[in-house]
């Protein structure tokens, strides 16, 4: 019996047992960066869908990511750590968004 509990504890704690990575998705219109969606974790994967008439980026202050998005184009970046992240466009600086990534 202390055989199968001990399995059982292994299975429950392993990695196959946490949720599977998620893929969100922020659209930028009108000069902005619309909402940011909740629940983001690390290894989920951001979609960013320019459906602006101008070029921009989704840059994150911190290094971590730089996407650059021409009108009518998307991108995507995998969220490697919890924290907050600060992002802006490089072209229109005015342009900023927080993305709050959940610690593992």
């Amino acid at each position: 019996m202390p055989f199968l509990l001990t399995g059982l504890a292994v299975l429950l704690l392993s990695p196959a047992s946490q949720a599977a990575p998620r893929t969100h998705r922020i659209v930028i219109d009108k000069m902005k960066f619309g909402p940011v969606p909740a629940g983001i974790r690390p290894g989920d994967r951001i979609t960013w869908v320019n459906k602006d008439l101008f070029r921009h980026t989704a840059t994150a202050n911190d290094g971590s990511f730089d996407i650059d998005l021409r009108p009518g184009t998307s991108g995507s970046v995998t969220v490697k750590r919890g924290g907050t992240i600060a992002v802006t466009c490089r072209y229109h600086p005015g342009m900023r968004a927080m993305i709050k990534v959940a610690a593992r």
